[in-house]
């Protein structure tokens, strides 16, 4: 193929389209990183369980983040210790915007 067009497979039918400049430039995924907690939708903290230095386990509550008039969970993605929590109760907090860290635990 040339560098206009790229070919892909999806359940065995070979699919041939052209790429874009946008495309072609863009950044490669590299990844999340599962230490690094950040909010998924503009809203507000409207409770923090957590503090600096608490252990954590996989899926244990964390703070709750109010968006649109509903209640979110946020919830700790790896077992570990709470790094630092940069939020406080009440702040309003935007898309992507940091949250909380956490240390994981090594086994």
């Amino acid at each position: 193929m040339n560098d206009l067009y790229t070919e892909f497979v999806v359940d065995d039918t070979v699919y041939v389209t052209k790429v874009n400049k946008k495309f072609s430039s863009r950044k490669n995924f590299s990844g999340f990183n599962k230490n690094v907690i950040t909010a998924f939708i503009p809203g507000a903290i409207r409770e923090i369980s957590i503090k600096q230095g608490d252990k954590v386990k996989f899926g244990e509550k964390l703070l709750v983040l109010e968006a649109m008039k509903m209640k979110n969970l946020v919830t700790a993605s790896v077992n570990g210790t709470v790094k630092s929590v940069h939020v406080s109760l009440g702040e309003n907090v935007s898309k992507n915007q940091l949250l909380v860290i956490i240390d994981e635990d090594k086994l």
